[in-house]
């Protein structure tokens, strides 16, 4: 008495309740998505090349194809041996203009003390003044020419823009490089499903829609479901583009095709978990309970699996079944 109470309630409500500890299902039509199978490619939102950022020669690659890095994380060094030879230079300039200094100011402090006693006249003190500003000043020049030198020796070391997986290393050891060429292509770490779907299914896309992914591909027994993410607005070669989220896509093979099932609009049908079916000899029967009869067994036509996140057996019955049947679980 009590189910038939619970059955009639949901039943009343436009909702199918699900089997319970007494086995019972209560169909009833529901509006389910007209869903398409699409193939979508599990994909990187970006995928950002880490860059040379002065020319030079790669006297070292730290990563190869496949590798996990982190943000900053040194992928190679670039060498110049131009820019180690200017150092050089300039550090035997800087220890020049040092002597140049220090005797500069040698000069001024004994001009000072001979004006002081009025020995000289104020206007050679001022060029011993002048001469030793421009010692210094020349100094500091070649000092700062230095830390330009030293930052570029600096620059050859290629950084990591973000973290990810390595997809691309073009270059080997001792190739020559350009400022600005890519040393290695990475993949940022969050993976989406990037799904390319005709465009006269575009109008029934949009962010926050279900998409259920074929689990056989993803080394799952249960279906995995996901969430559109981005719908872009740009329509290339005909196809509408969308980024989905679903869990457990991996971090490591991209490009890898997978089979997605999206909505393509709304239909009316008959969806009854599939632990309800027995099949005998190729036909599928349910076990129906009417008021003051014995169980029957009926014959049905079984449609294609629509799984959903609260029936995940859930199996389309295309005839054999009226709304309001009572299906025992056999």
């Amino acid at each position: 008495m009590r189910t038939a109470v619970m059955a009639a309630i949901w039943l009343c409500l436009g909702l199918a309740p699900p089997a319970g500890a007494e086995g019972m299902f209560v169909v009833t039509p529901a509006t389910v998505p007209d869903q398409k199978a699409v193939f979508a490619t599990v994909e990187s939102r970006r995928v950002v090349p880490a860059r040379a950022r002065i020319s030079g020669t790669v006297a070292e690659l730290a990563v190869k194809e496949g590798d996990k890095v982190e943000l900053e994380q040194v992928v190679a060094t670039v060498g110049d041996e131009k820019l180690a030879l200017q150092l050089k230079s300039l550090d035997a300039q800087i220890a020049g203009l040092e002597a140049q200094l220090a005797q500069a100011q040698i000069d001024l402090t004994r001009a000072e003390d001979l004006f002081g006693r009025g020995a000289i006249a104020r206007a050679r003190l001022d060029e011993v003044r002048t001469a030793f500003n421009v010692a210094n000043n020349a100094m500091r020049a070649r000092v700062a020419e230095r830390d330009v030198i030293r930052q570029q020796l600096a620059e050859g070391r290629v950084l990591a823009p973000t973290a990810g997986r390595v997809l691309k290393v073009p270059l080997t050891t001792g190739a020559v490089i350009l400022a600005g060429e890519p040393v290695a292509s990475i993949a940022e770490r969050d993976f989406v499903l990037r799904l390319r779907v005709p465009e006269r299914h575009a109008r029934f896309l949009k962010a926050g829609d279900t998409v259920r992914v074929d689990a056989a591909e993803l080394g799952s027994s249960e279906p995995r479901f996901g969430t559109i993410r981005l719908v872009y607005p740009q329509i290339e070669d005909g196809r509408v583009v969308a980024d989905a989220v679903v869990e457990g896509l991996g971090d490591y093979f991209v490009s890898g095709r997978v089979r997605v099932w999206i909505s393509a609009g709304d239909r009316i049908a008959f969806v009854v978990p599939g632990s309800f079916l027995t099949t005998r000899f190729g036909v599928d029967y349910v076990r129906i309970r009417r008021a003051g009869m014995a169980d029957v067994e009926a014959p049905v036509q079984r449609g294609r699996d629509l799984p959903r996140p609260d029936l995940p057996d859930g199996i389309e019955i295309l005839s054999g079944l009226s709304a309001g049947d009572q299906l025992v679980k056999p």
